[in-house]
C-alpha cells in the first residue's frame, strides 16, 4: 500500500471537530487582568438566576404559550400567520393562561423587554433567551438584565411631567442606584431625593451654555418646569424599578433586592472596564480593537469587547464590526463575528442582512444559529458542506498568518471530510482566494513528508488552474 492511497492511516484526519471551535485556536495568551468579584454577600449566580427565574415566570410562560399557538403553521395561528399579539389574541391567551387580558398584556411587554420574545415590525417570535431559559443562567441573567437597563419603559411615567424633567431623572438614576448599591442596606427616601435633586442640578449645570447676542427674556414655563419638585418623580422611579425587581420599597425606605445589587455591581464593573481596558483599545476602530485583541484569550477578549461596545452606540458599533469583517484579514473577520456575539440581539438584522455575502455568510449563518438557540458545539450543522469547506480555508488562513505551525497542523482536525484526500479536493473546489497559501503553509508545517508532498501537489494544481 503506497501513501498515495486514501485509505493510508498517515493521509487520514485524526478526527472531526465542530468548526466553530477553530478560530479559538489562534487566541492562547494569557489575560492580564483577573476576573473581578462581586461585593461580598452577593448570592452565587445560580441562585440570582433562581431568583431571575422567580421573577420572570409569568412573563415566560406567555412567552412560551405564544411560542406554541401562534407559530406559523400551527393550528393557534393568526390570520396572517405572524404570532401578533392583537387584541383576539390577547383575550385568547387570557382564557387560556387563566388571566386577564392587562395581565397578559403586561407579561408580553415584560417578555419583550427581556428578550424573551423579539418582535421584528409585525412579526414576533421567541428570542434565544427563551430557548436557551432552562439551561443557561447567563441567558436567563442577560434577561434579567436587559429589562433592569428598561426599567424606565416597565412602568408608565407620570402623565403630568414633561418630557425633559423625566428624561433628567432617567439620566440621574444610574448615581441614586449607585448610592443604594454602596450603602448595602435601606436608605431614606428623603436622603435620596436629596441625591436627585444634587444630579439633576449638575446635568443642567453640564449643559448650560451662554450663547451670543441678544437673549429673549425667560419664559415662565421654563422656569417653573426647572422649579417643578422632584419628588414624584423620584416616587415614579422607585415603584418602577421595584417592578422589574431591582428595589423594595417600604417604610419610607428604598432597599436594592440581591439582583438589583448584583446588577448594578455589574454595570460599575462595566464602566471600570472600559475606563481601565487591559489592552488599551476603547478608542480604537473596529479593526485595530480586534487585532489588540488576537493575543488574548477568549474571556478577556470579550471583556475587551464590551469596553468598546460600551464607548460607543450599538448601531454604528455593530456596522464598524461588520466592516471590519469583510476586510482581507480573516483573523480580524472571526473576531468582528467574535464580537458581534457580545453585542446579542441587537446585531441580529444587521447579521442576517449579510448573511448573502459570500466572504461572509458562513460566520452569520452560525452567529444566527446560536442566536436562534443551537449549542455553539451543533451550530456547525446549519452549514452546508461547502459553506464548511470555505470557512475551514478562510479559519486556516487566519492560523497560518497569526499562529504558529502546530496549530496549522492541529486545524486538520476541524475539517469535516474523513480523509485528507477528500478535504484536498473540496478545498480545490470551493474556490477561496486564500487557498493556494493555506496549503503551501500547511504542507510546510506539517510533519509527514507524504502528506506534505499530496498537499503540495494540491496548491500547485490549484495555481495552475490543473486537475
Amino acid at each position: 500500500m503506497t501513501s498515495r492511497n486514501p485509505r493510508d492511516s498517515r493521509l487520514r484526519l485524526v478526527r472531526s471537530r465542530p468548526l466553530a471551535s477553530a478560530p479559538r485556536a489562534v487566541t492562547q495568551r494569557s489575560s492580564r487582568r483577573p476576573a473581578p468579584r462581586p461585593p461580598e454577600g452577593t448570592p452565587p449566580p445560580a441562585e440570582l438566576a433562581r431568583m431571575a427565574r422567580t421573577g420572570l415566570a409569568a412573563a415566560a410562560r406567555v412567552a412560551r404559550w405564544a411560542d406554541a399557538s401562534l407559530g406559523p403553521g400551527s393550528d393557534g395561528a393568526t390570520p396572517d400567520g405572524k404570532g401578533t399579539l392583537a387584541d383576539a389574541t390577547a383575550e385568547r391567551a387570557a382564557d387560556e393562561l387563566g388571566l386577564t387580558p392587562a395581565q397578559v398584556r403586561a407579561d408580553w411587554d415584560t417578555a419583550r423587554l427581556a428578550g424573551l420574545v423579539e418582535v421584528h415590525g409585525d412579526i414576533a417570535r421567541p428570542g434565544w433567551r427563551l430557548r436557551a431559559w432552562n439551561r443557561d443562567d447567563s441567558a436567563v441573567l442577560r434577561g434579567w438584565v436587559a429589562l433592569f437597563d428598561a426599567w424606565s419603559l416597565a412602568h408608565p411615567e407620570p402623565a403630568d411631567r414633561e418630557a425633559s424633567a423625566v428624561a433628567e431623572v432617567v439620566s440621574a438614576m444610574p448615581q441614586v442606584l449607585s448610592f443604594l448599591q454602596l450603602s448595602a442596606g435601606p436608605v431614606p427616601m428623603e436622603q435620596l431625593l436629596d441625591l436627585l435633586e444634587q444630579r439633576v442640578t449638575e446635568l443642567r449645570t453640564e449643559r448650560c451654555e451662554i450663547p451670543y447676542g441678544p437673549q429673549p427674556e425667560p419664559v415662565p414655563e421654563a422656569v417653573e418646569i426647572a422649579d417643578a419638585p422632584l419628588e414624584p418623580l423620584l416616587d415614579w422611579a422607585l415603584h418602577a424599578l421595584a417592578s422589574v425587581g431591582a428595589l423594595t420599597c417600604a417604610d419610607g425606605q428604598a432597599t436594592l433586592t440581591p439582583l438589583g445589587s448584583w446588577a448594578v455591581w455589574v454595570k460599575l464593573e462595566q464602566i471600570c472596564v472600559a475606563a481601565q481596558s487591559p489592552a488599551g483599545n476603547i478608542e480604537q476602530p473596529a479593526s485595530d480593537m480586534l487585532r489588540g485583541c488576537a493575543q488574548l484569550r477568549p474571556n478577556a477578549a470579550r471583556a475587551e469587547y464590551r469596553a468598546w461596545l460600551a464607548a460607543r452606540p450599538v448601531g454604528s458599533a455593530v456596522t464598524e464590526l461588520l466592516e471590519a469583517a469583510r476586510g482581507e484579514d480573516a483573523l480580524t473577520r472571526g473576531l468582528a463575528f467574535e464580537a458581534l456575539r457580545v453585542v446579542g440581539a441587537p446585531a441580529e438584522p444587521d447579521v442576517r442582512a449579510v448573511a448573502d455575502e459570500s466572504w461572509l455568510r458562513p460566520y452569520a449563518l452560525l452567529w444566527l444559529a446560536e442566536h436562534d438557540g443551537h449549542d455553539p458545539e451543533d451550530a456547525h450543522e446549519v452549514l452546508t458542506r461547502e459553506e464548511s469547506t470555505w470557512l475551514w480555508v478562510d479559519t486556516a488562513a487566519a492560523v497560518a498568518d497569526h499562529g504558529e505551525a502546530p496549530l496549522l497542523v492541529r486545524h486538520l482536525e476541524s475539517a469535516v471530510q474523513p480523509t485528507v484526500p477528500a478535504l484536498l479536493d473540496e478545498v480545490r473546489a470551493v474556490g477561496h482566494p486564500r487557498t493556494v497559501q493555506v496549503l503551501v503553509a500547511l504542507a510546510a508545517a506539517h510533519p509527514d513528508p507524504a502528506l506534505a508532498k499530496a498537499v503540495r501537489r494540491a496548491a500547485f494544481q490549484v495555481h495552475t488552474g490543473g486537475s
